[in-house]
């Protein structure tokens, strides 16, 4: 959503960090562009105001003249005022001391109310707690089937009958404590726009349940009329805070950078893809620092943790090393990398990328492509790549909707990261050093040798040395060889590279 607020941002900070020192005419040249910048992502013009008054107090002040780098003083100055304009810190969840605690969702039809209600839901199961969700929106066709269906699809719950929305919810918080429920979970109706009759329905239901929590569940596609929309709940409804949903599209991320400032309620919780996992609280300083350019490497291990099994990621990583690395345990990791989400999330959390890379649209069917190639070889095959000859690619390639050149791409690159892996994985032990000794010492005798045989001149007395400037490098009717085919940027390590490499990872302890 953010990409090109967070192109504009590295461009004015790579031109800023250029300069060993900064004027005062350079701190507003940047606050002009980050004006702009902020306007263009469709960021309120209040919030735009405050947000350049407060940097530009900060920045022109001793803070940043006193720093030893003025240019990267500056970045911090930003990355905090946009962490407070994104809402400061991450909301933090507590309980009625009477359970259960109640929470009311709030919004207008189409914001993904229905959707976010059982991905709270299980955000909840997830945090230990029992929770009941409750199909208040009678007025949409299928609504309740539609929270019932995402019910099953998490196991919670589902409560609902066909009365009127206030006994709905009456009879729910009622149900909840017979059954011995924690959580409420209330999905009211929408409307197409805001009227009188929607906003007297949610304000009956709060006024009967006094929900402990009233989120305002907004799209943020919609842009500054998403922060309109917000305004309109809180003057009836207090809300408590805001869920975002569709952070994962296209739109330039104004109301995120908004809501805050305008509405003074919090961002709680944000959605970023279609699954019911894609879900979790709203942490401003990760969001401020993925629009900087930064990365959002603490949510990146969480979803690692939250995927992968310690135990197994360290078995399949020794196996790597000692090159008994299979297209199994490929597969396998492979498919807990799709837990975590689209590629495309996933490379947008690593910091210090090129935008040239974060913003190559990573087609996730290509992971869909490698795994047939390799579900359509035999257990042997998986385990011996290098026994696959032209036939058996053939049949691969039918098995799997793919051709044998691509069959052959796929076990040509993985055989090469095997043995790359495994020749790096033994340069660390003992043998490996000694033999690394002995081979140097021979070496040096052996370039001893050859100076005393008489290096000097490569040329003929009276001949010419070869022009500058390239020209044939084999013979004439020789091909020259092709470099072999190396994961991208260790084509250019040479022997001397991995074994300094070792070296210095000699004694580092990976636990």
């Amino acid at each position: 959503m953010f990409e090109s607020l967070t192109d504009k941002f590295e461009s004015i900070f790579s031109r800023l960090g250029r300069k060993g020192v900064l004027s005062e005419a350079d701190v507003e040249e940047v606050l002009r562009e980050i004006r702009v910048a902020l306007l263009e992502a469709d960021v309120n013009l209040s919030v735009v105001k405050n947000l350049r008054n407060r940097i530009r107090e900060r920045a022109v002040g001793e803070e940043v003249h006193s720093a030893l780098n003025p240019a990267q003083q500056v970045v911090k100055i930003v990355n905090e005022e946009l962490t407070a304009s994104l809402g400061g810190e991450t909301i933090k969840i507590s309980y009625a001391s009477r359970p259960p605690t109640v929470v009311m969702m709030a919004g207008l039809q189409g914001s993904g109310k229905t959707t976010s209600s059982a991905k709270l839901a299980r955000w909840f199961k997830s945090q230990g707690r029992n929770p009941l969700l409750v199909g208040a929106d009678l007025q949409r066709p299928a609504a309740v089937e539609q929270l019932q269906t995402l019910g099953g699809q998490i196991s919670v719950p589902v409560y609902s009958d066909p009365s009127d929305p206030v006994s709905v919810a009456i009879n729910a918080v009622e149900e909840a404590r017979s059954t011995g429920r924690d959580v409420v979970i209330i999905d009211t109706a929408g409307r197409l726009a805001i009227d009188e009759a929607l906003m007297e329905e949610v304000r009956r239901i709060s006024e009967v349940t006094s929900p402990d929590y009233t989120f305002l569940v907004v799209d943020a596609m919609t842009g500054q009329d998403a922060v309109n929309v917000a305004e309109a709940f809180h003057e009836k409804l207090e809300l408590d805070g805001v869920i975002l949903t569709k952070l994962d599209g296209d739109a330039r991320g104004g109301a995120a950078l908004s809501v805050k400032e305008v509405v003074g309620r919090p961002i709680a919780f944000a959605a970023t893809g279609e699954k019911l996992e894609d879900f979790d609280l709203f942490h401003p300083d990760r969001m401020a620092s993925r629009i900087l350019g930064m990365g959002d490497m603490l949510t990146l291990i969480e979803k690692a943790e939250q995927t992968f099994e310690q135990d197994e990621a360290e078995e399949a990583a020794a196996r790597l090393l000692d090159g008994q690395f299979t297209l199994d345990d490929f597969l396998e990791q492979m498919q807990q990398l799709k837990k975590m989400g689209p590629l495309t999330n996933l490379v947008g959390m690593l910091p210090g990328l090129p935008k040239e890379v974060r913003d190559v649209e990573i087609d996730d069917r290509e992971v869909g492509r490698i795994e047939a190639i390799i579900k359509s070889m035999t257990l042997d095959e998986r385990n011996n790549p290098d026994m696959i000859d032209t036939s058996r690619k053939a049949r691969i390639a039918s098995g799997s909707g793919t051709n044998p050149t691509q069959v052959a791409g796929l076990i040509s690159q993985f055989s090469e990261m095997r043995k790359m892996m495994k020749r790096f994985g033994g340069m660390g032990t003992k043998k490996a050093k000694k033999n690394r000794r002995k081979d140097n010492k021979k070496s040096k005798r052996s370039k001893k040798g050859s100076a005393r045989q008489g290096g000097g001149r490569v040329t003929a007395k009276g001949g010419k040395a070869p022009a500058k400037g390239g020209g044939r490098t084999t013979p004439k009717g020789e091909k020259s060889t092709k470099a072999p085919l190396m994961l991208p940027g260790l084509d250019r390590l040479d022997d001397l590279d991995l074994e300094r490499m070792a070296e210095e990872l000699d004694g580092f302890d990976a636990r």
